[in-house]
Formats: C-alpha cells, sequence, structure tokens
C-alpha cells in the first residue's frame, strides 16, 4: 500500500455523507495507536503534521514513522500539513512526499489569502498533490495557532464560492463556529448549520473540512483531573453535531484535542497509581491503547463510519 492524496477519499465522502478522520501526530505511539484502529475499523485515514509537531518530532522522523506505518498495516494513508502558514513550508512538504497540505492564509486579507492559496496550489498541483485551504478564522489556540474569540469571523457563503474559483483548491476549512483547543464554547455549544448549508449548496463539489472539531469527552477531562490535571470546564463539538454536518459537505474532521487528553489520561492514571515506575514503555503502552480506543470510537460513532464501506 502507499502514500496517497485525499481526493479519492474526499471523492467518496461527498456522495457518502460520512467525514474522514483527519488525525494529528507527534511521536510513534499516537500514530500506532491512530493506525491500528483504522486497520480494525476498516476506515479511510488522514494523518496530518502541524507546526508545533515538525518543531518537536522533526519532519524527517515523522515522515519515516507514516512510512513505517503503512509498512506494518498495509494501509493506504493521506499525509498531510496542518497549517501551513506560507508557501515556503507548504513547498517544503510537497518536496518531502506529503500527499496533502494545507496553506492557512485566513489571517491575511481575502485577496492576499488568494494570492498566497493560488501560488500554493500551482506548484501542489504540478506534484500531483491536493491543496486545502482556510477561510475564516477559528478562535481558540492549537500549536502555533492563536486566535482571539473576538478576532474569529465566521466564512462568508459568497466568498467562498469566489475564493474556490479563482485558487482552484481541493478542499475548503470553514468557519461555522468550532474553535482550537480544550474549551470551545463557554456558553450552549453552537455551530452555525445555516451558514453550512448555504455554502455546501453553492459549492456543493469542493469538500469542505472542520477545524477544530474534538469532542473533549468529559470522562477524559475527568480522568486527568483526578490523577492531578488542572482543566476545569474544557468543552468541545457535540457527536452529533459533528456527524449532521457531514450531511452538508463536511468531508475531512480535524481531531486533536481529544488525542493529547486521551493519551495525557492514561498517563496520569498510570504514573499516579505505579509511582516506583520509571519505564517509559510501560506508561506509553496504555497511552497508545487509549488513543486507539478514541480513535475507533470516533470513526464509530462520530464520522458517519457506516456509510464509509
Amino acid at each position: 500500500m502507499a502514500l496517497i492524496t485525499t481526493k479519492e477519499m474526499f471523492a467518496k465522502a461527498l456522495v457518502s455523507d460520512y467525514a474522514v478522520g483527519a488525525f494529528n501526530v507527534n511521536n510513534m505511539e499516537i500514530i500506532q495507536g491512530i493506525v491500528d484502529a483504522a486497520k480494525e475499523e476498516n476506515a479511510p485515514l488522514i494523518l496530518q503534521v502541524s507546526a508545533g509537531a515538525r518543531k518537536y518530532a522533526r519532519p524527517a522522523y515523522l515522515t519515516k514513522l507514516v512510512e513505517a506505518a503503512i509498512i506494518d498495516t498495509g494501509l493506504d494513508i493521506a499525509l498531510h500539513l496542518d497549517h501551513g502558514e506560507d508557501f515556503d513550508i507548504c513547498k517544503k512538504c510537497v518536496d518531502d512526499g506529503f500527499t496533502s497540505v494545507m496553506i492557512d492564509g485566513s489571517k491575511h486579507e481575502f485577496e492576499e489569502n488568494i494570492k498566497m492559496t493560488k501560488q500554493v496550489v500551482e506548484y501542489a498541483h504540478a506534484h500531483g498533490v491536493a491543496v486545502e485551504a482556510e477561510l475564516g478564522k477559528l478562535a481558540g489556540i492549537e500549536d502555533d495557532v492563536n486566535v482571539d474569540a473576538r478576532s474569529a469571523t465566521f466564512t462568508v457563503p459568497e466568498e467562498a464560492a469566489e475564493f474556490v474559483e479563482k485558487t482552484g483548491v481541493d478542499s475548503l476549512a470553514i468557519a461555522i463556529g468550532t474553535s482550537h483547543g480544550a474549551y470551545k464554547f463557554k456558553g450552549e455549544p453552537y455551530l452555525d448549520f445555516e451558514r453550512l448549508k448555504e455554502i455546501h449548496k453553492l459549492i456543493p463539489d469542493t469538500p469542505l473540512v472542520l477545524h477544530g472539531a474534538s469532542t473533549v469527552l468529559p470522562e477524559f477531562v475527568s480522568k486527568c483531573n483526578k490523577y492531578g490535571g488542572n482543566i476545569p470546564g474544557a468543552q468541545g463539538v457535540p457527536e452529533e453535531m459533528i456527524r449532521e454536518a457531514a450531511k452538508y459537505g463536511i468531508c475531512k474532521v480535524n481531531i486533536d484535542t481529544d488525542l493529547r487528553l486521551a493519551m495525557t489520561a492514561e498517563v496520569r492514571k498510570f504514573i499516579a497509581e505505579n509511582p516506583a515506575e520509571f519505564d517509559p514503555r510501560k506508561y506509553l503502552a496504555p497511552a497508545r491503547d487509549a488513543i486507539k480506543a478514541m480513535v475507533q470510537h470516533k470513526i464509530r460513532n462520530v464520522l458517519n463510519a457506516s456509510n464509509m464501506r
């Protein structure tokens, strides 16, 4: 099997009302947990690398770990750059063998975002690589992405249609109410489904992407806090909202915070219950199992996985 692009994945998802999980990776255990889950569930899979992950693990290590996962599992996997900030980083990832890159020009003015995205599209397409862009801003903090809630703006449907036409981008991340990090909503969770429906109506053939889509399951927050954590009031996107979004063009759902919570909760638990243990393998093994269980839960219960087959 091999590294593949997201094009075929999204083409199937677009007409079948399911979404493909795009899971952020940082080390070997996270990658192993994710791919083992995808293999058992026979689900399409995107592994994505953020700027923070590139700094932490270094690009060559992550690329080789993903290659090892393909050899080990026999899966077809799309390797995606998450939130590329400029042309240079996108070009570097294309040259390094990524099959999909995201150029995030959402912090720039509309015309500048178009210009940046078009430049990446032209280079990536010439090398057979798919491109995701973002229009609108998501609030919250994740790795190098930091947008104050007052600066967050929802995607304008008419601008989305114009943006796709002028750039030729393969998929579009939109802002309809999600945010990065573990604190997505202060009050009742809300996604602007009417806005989503209008965007999908205007660009029905364009796969849409939902960033900041972790559900922040309360049991994992509670487990973290029980064993010494301090993350009160964390709240994510309800699972039923993500399932509903998949009916209106959302083909890719980004998940990172939930993986972090699952892994950290298990590490905290093990160390608290085994204070004399200092072998990292002893706590990273159950953490890897927690990642696998979380990803299986997402595939089965959040991404409309029954429609994938």
